[in-house]
């Protein structure tokens, strides 16, 4: 099940799921969204803090609900949090580009979680000209966006 791309920034509520002990945090998805004034909770079991702020070791403990969950976790973890956003009763989902894996994707279908992958979250986050900003023009012209 998929939805438009750009309808996903319209919700309120996000937490932002990466591993910093595998990989950088999604701290530019994560700021955009702080930016963008949008209650977002960073989860990252592996480290207490980001950005000075609170990290939740997973979706159950953090402090409210969300509407919407961005994975950008290794792509070997993917499928185990798309179970995860199951769990908590998410629907919308996004899964950063070449994170994704066929068995994640299925089970979000199983699930009916609305899923939007194999582009970059950030693209359709931060206005101004930046290499985010490129890349949306190039997504655009071949049809991607």
């Amino acid at each position: 099940m998929t939805s438009n791309n750009e309808d996903f920034w319209e919700h309120n509520g996000y937490a932002v799921v990466g591993r910093s002990a595998r990989a950088s945090f999604p701290k530019l998805t994560y700021n955009a969204l702080k930016d963008l004034d949008k209650t977002v909770y960073a989860v990252d079991p592996s480290v207490e803090t980001i950005k000075g702020d609170k990290a939740y070791p997973d979706l159950k403990s953090l402090p409210g609900p969300v509407d919407c969950v961005v994975l950008e976790v290794p792509k070997k973890e993917t499928k185990d949090w798309v179970q995860k956003v199951a769990d908590v009763g998410v629907k919308d989902l996004w899964i950063h580009m070449g994170t994704e894996t066929p068995e994640a994707l299925d089970l979000a279908g199983e699930k009916g979680i609305n899923v939007r992958s194999g582009t970059c979250a950030v693209m359709y986050l931060k206005q101004g000209f930046s290499y985010h900003s490129l890349h949306k023009w190039i997504a655009k012209l071949i049809g991607k966006y």
